[in-house]
C-alpha cells in the first residue's frame, strides 16, 4: 500500500473471473475513490475489464448484507452472530434428529471458486458434514470436463488448457473469451492474445452458433448447430486417421487404445455428419488438416460444448484431437497449469485410488446414477417436493443462486418453501436466499485477502500474487472459512455453542501436511494462527517453487510473495503429463469404453431431423452469472436481456426488433424483447443466463429495475448429458411468436 496526499493505493487481484487482473484500489476517506489497472502487475500488465472497476461499488452496495438475518414470520430480522449460529444449530439438529442426515443436503455455487476462504475450506465443510448428496453449479457448467479428465488422466480438476501465448493455431468451440475473459482458461486479455497469434502469422477459428465478439476478431467463424460439436470432432478424428495425420509425438508410449479409436471413428466421415452439424464436409476436412499442419495448435472447448446433450463426448474429443496431432503437453498446445501454490482440489481422490467407478448410488426420485459424486442440479427440486424416506428437508446454500441458475428453475423456486430448514451463506437477499431461515453474510472482496486457488490450475503462467485486505472487517464478523467450519460441524452433530473451530482447522491442516509429505506436528507448531493464510503458506512452500520449510534454499514462501506486491512470475506452462498422470494403468486410455459406449446415442442424433428453433445461452462482458446485476454502472444503458434471432427467423415467426416475443419450451414460457441480428445462425435463438430478478422478497434494488427474464425457466430438468449428469441448456427446442399472439 502507498499513501499520497490523503489517498491510499492498495494493490490486489480482481477475484471475479479467470483473468485475475491486477488492480490499483484508490481509497479516500474510507471509501473507494477509483479502481484502475495495475500496469506493473506481472500477470495482467495493465489489462482490466469493466467488472473489475466495480469492486468498490460491490463493497459499498447498501443492499449487501453485513449482519446475519433470521426469519421472522414472512420476513427477516437482523441478529447477532451468536443468535444466528444458535438458530442454525437448532434447525439442523432438529432435521437430523427427526429424519437422519440423508434429509440434509448442500448446494455449492460458482463464486466459491473465487473466494479466499470458501475455495480452500469448502472441502472441510464437505468432510465434516459427510452428506450423502451434494449439489453444485458444476453440473450446469463443466462436469463433462471433470469426467473426461478423470477418465483420461486420473484427476478431475487437472483440466488441460490451451497455451494461447505460444500457439500458432487456436480453435475455439463453444467459448467466448470476449465476454467471459477465459473459462477453464486463465489468461489476461485473451482478445489481445488472439491479436498476437494473428500478428505472428497464426490463425484463430471460432466454432459457435453465434458470431460472438470473439469471432469478430478471429480469422474465421464457423457456425454450428447447437449440440453437435461431438459429431464435428468425431469427423475431424476420422480425417486424421484416414489421411494418415496421426502423430502422437513424445506421448506415443503413454497412449493406449489407438487401434480401438481408429475402428470406432471409421464410419464417422465428414459427409455423414455435415447435415447434422450444419458444416459442409470440405470445411470439416480443412479444420482437421489445419490443426495437424500447424507448427503448434490448440483445440479448446468450453461451456457451449459442456452444457449440451453430448457434453462429455465433446470434452473427450477436444483432448483426443490435441493428442492425435501431437499438440498435447507441449508448448503451444493443450497443457496443464503449474501453479505456484497447489490447489486443495488438485489432490488425488482416495475414493478412486483403484480406478473410477460411477453409479455407486442413484438419486432417490429420478433414479439417476451419480457421476463423480453428483447428480443433476435439477434433481434437487423433486428431492425436496417428493415425500418419502430420504426426502430433503434441510438445505445449506453456499455462495449460489440456484433459483436463477438451476434448470427448470421454477420448480425449485416452488419447492424451497417446503423445507424444514434452509441456511444460506451469501452476501445478498436474492431470489434463492429469500427462502432461507438464516442468512450468514460473508465479507466483501475488499474486506479479505485474495490469492487464487483453483483457477491457477489452468493458468497460462506460474504466477503468484497475494492481495491483503483493503478494509478491515468488523471485529465480531467471522470469515467464511469459520462459517463453513461451524456449519459442517453442526451437521456432524457438534452442539452449536461448543464447536472448537481452531481444533477442527488444525486437523484439516494436519491432513494436508501429510498429503504433501511434511510433518504435521512440527509444521503446525511454526504458526501462531490458523485459517487460509496458514494453508496458503503450506500451498506455496510445498509447491513446485517452494522452500519446503527450508529444504530448498531460496524457495518461495508466502512472506516472499507478500514482499512482491506486483506479483512473482515463474514462467509459462511446462510439460507435466508424466508427473500428473494417475490412471490405474499409468497410461491414457484414449478409447475409454465409457466414451465409446455413448457413440450409438450420438449416431441416433444424426437420424433426428432438426426442425424449428433451438435456444442457446450467452453472457455479456458486463455480466457475471446472476451476481453482478445490482451494480448500476454494469446494467445501465441498452437492455442486454434480449432474444437474439436471425432476420430470416424473425420474419418467419412474425417477431419484430424491439418488441416483445413469447418464447416457449416444454418447461415454461417467458416474454422478452427481440433483438434481430445476423450474428445468430438461422434456426438458433439466444437468451443470456443469470437474469430474472423480478421475485418478491429480494433486496436487490438495482437488479429489480433491470430484471430481465430467467432463461432457465425454459430448460427442462430432465434434459441432461447422461455420461456426466450435466444439464442441457444449449440446443433446447423452443417456439417463438409475438407476445400476445
Amino acid at each position: 500500500m502507498s499513501t499520497t496526499e490523503g489517498r491510499s493505493v492498495h494493490l490486489r487481484t480482481c477475484p471475479l473471473c479467470e483473468a485475475m487482473c491486477g488492480l490499483e484500489v484508490h481509497v479516500e476517506d474510507g471509501r473507494v475513490a477509483v479502481i484502475r489497472a495495475d500496469r506493473d502487475d506481472v500477470w495482467s500488465k495493465g489489462y482490466l475489464c469493466p467488472k473489475g472497476t466495480t469492486l468498490g461499488r460491490l463493497h459499498e452496495d447498501p443492499d449487501r448484507l453485513r449482519t446475519p438475518l433470521v426469519r421472522d414470520g414472512d420476513g427477516f430480522r437482523e441478529a447477532t452472530w451468536d443468535e444466528a449460529f444458535t438458530r442454525c444449530g437448532e434447525l439442523l439438529a432438529g432435521v437430523v434428529a427427526g429424519h437422519g442426515k440423508q434429509a440434509v443436503t448442500a448446494y455449492i455455487g460458482n463464486p466459491t471458486a473465487h473466494n479466499f476462504s470458501l475455495g480452500r475450506y469448502v472441502g472441510l465443510f464437505v468432510g465434516l458434514a459427510d452428506l450423502p448428496v451434494i449439489y453444485s453449479a458444476g453440473t450446469v457448467d463443466q462436469w463433462p470436463k471433470n469426467v473426461s479428465t478423470m477418465l483420461l488422466y486420473g484427476h478431475m480438476w487437472w483440466i488441460p488448457t490451451p497455451d494461447i501465448q505460444r500457439t500458432d493455431h487456436w480453435v475455439i468451440l463453444g467459448g467466448n473469451p470476449q465476454a467471459s475473459q477465459g473459462s477453464l482458461l486463465a489468461c489476461p486479455d485473451v482478445l489481445g492474445e488472439i491479436e498476437a497469434i494473428r500478428a505472428r502469422g497464426g490463425t484463430v477459428v471460432v466454432v459457435d452458433p453465434r458470431r460472438t465478439g470473439t469471432a469478430d476478431v478471429a480469422d474465421e467463424w464457423v457456425p454450428i448447430v447447437p449440440g453437435t460439436d461431438a459429431a464435428l470432432l468425431l469427423a475431424m478424428v476420422h480425417v486424421l486417421f484416414a489421411d494418415g495425420l496421426v502423430d502422437l509425438g513424445d506421448l506415443a508410449d503413454l497412449v493406449e487404445g489407438l487401434d480401438d479409436l481408429a475402428a470406432a471413428v471409421a464410419d464417422w466421415s465428414p459427409e455423414r455428419v455435415a447435415t447434422t452439424c450444419g458444416i459442409d464436409a470440405a470445411t470439416i476436412r480443412r479444420l482437421a488438416r489445419d490443426v495437424a499442419a500447424a507448427p503448434t495448435a490448440a483445440v479448446y472447448g468450453r461451456i457451449g460444448t459442456c452444457n449440451q446433450e453430448f457434453g462429455t463426448l465433446a470434452s473427450w474429443l477436444v483432448d483426443v484431437v490435441n493428442l492425435l496431432t501431437g499438440n498435447f503437453d507441449r508448448p503451444g498446445g493443450l497443457m496443464f497449469g503449474n501453479p505456484v501454490a497447489w490447489g486443495v482440489n488438485s489432490l488425488p481422490l482416495p475414493d478412486f485410488a483403484d480406478g473410477v467407478t460411477f453409479g455407486r448410488w442413484s438419486s432417490r426420485v429420478r433414479g439417476t446414477p451419480e457421476v463423480l459424486g453428483q447428480v443433476p442440479l435439477s434433481c434437487l427440486a423433486e428431492e425436496i417436493a417428493t415425500p418419502g424416506d430420504g426426502q430433503v428437508r434441510a438445505l445449506v446454500t453456499i455462495a449460489g443462486n440456484p433459483v436463477i441458475s438451476a434448470p427448470d428453475a421454477g420448480r425449485l423456486d416452488e419447492a424451497l418453501p417446503r423445507l424444514d430448514a434452509m441456511i444460506s451463506v451469501d452476501n445478498w437477499l436474492n431470489e434463492t436466499t429469500r427462502h432461507a431461515d438464516v442468512i450468514l453474510p460473508g465479507l466483501s472482496a475488499l474486506e479479505q485477502p485474495h490469492f487464487d486457488d483453483l483457477i491457477t490450475m489452468w493458468a497460462a503462467r506460474s504466477v503468484a500474487n497475494y492481495s491483503p485486505a483493503v478494509f478491515p472487517p468488523d471485529d465480531d464478523r467471522p470469515a467464511e472459512w469459520e462459517i463453513l467450519t461451524r456449519l459442517g460441524a453442526m451437521i456432524a452433530g457438534f452442539p452449536a455453542d461448543d464447536i472448537d473451530v481452531g481444533m477442527l482447522d488444525d486437523g484439516f491442516f494436519a491432513a494436508l501436511c501429510e498429503a504433501q509429505g511434511v510433518d504435521p506436528v512440527t509444521t503446525t507448531a511454526r504458526y501462531g494462527h490458523g485459517g487460509p493464510e496458514r494453508l496458503l503458506d503450506l500451498q506455496i512452500r510445498t509447491g513446485p517453487f517452494g522452500d519446503r520449510y527450508g529444504e530448498v534454499p531460496g524457495g518461495l514462501t508466502l512472506e516472499a510473495v507478500k514482499a512482491a506486491p506486483h506479483g512473482i512470475d515463474e514462467g509459462p506452462m511446462v510439460p507435466r503429463l508424466r508427473e500428473l498422470l494417475n490412471t490405474p494403468t499409468g497410461t491414457i486410455p484414449i478409447a475409454h469404453p465409457y466414451f465409446l459406449a455413448d457413440l450409438p446415442r450420438l449416431a441416433a442424433r444424426l437420424e433426428r431431423a432438426t426442425t424449428g428453433l433451438v435456444l442457446t445461452s450467452r453472457r455479456h462482458l458486463r455480466s457475471n452469472n446472476s451476481w453482478m446485476h445490482n451494480v448500476e454502472v454494469l446494467v445501465k444503458g441498452k437492455d442486454r436481456c434480449t432474444l437474439l434471432i436471425h432476420p430470416d427467423d424473425a420474419a418467419a415467426t412474425g417477431v419484430t426488433d424491439g418488441e416483445l416475443a413469447l418464447v416457449r419450451s416444454e418447461a415454461g414460457a417467458v416474454e422478452v424483447p427481440v433483438e434481430v441480428s445476423d450474428e445468430m445462425m438461422p434456426g438458433v435463438v439466444s437468451l443470456p443466463h443469470g437474469w430474472g430478478h423480478d421475485k418478491a422478497g429480494t433486496r436487490l434494488s438495482v437488479a429489480r429495475e433491470h430484471a430481465g427474464v430467467n432463461s432457465n425457466l425454459l430448460a427442462p430438468g430432465h434434459l441432461t448429458d447422461p455420461l456426466s449428469n450435466n444439464a442441457v441448456v444449449n440446443g433446447i427446442p423452443v417456439e417463438v411468436a409475438p407476445a400476445g399472439a
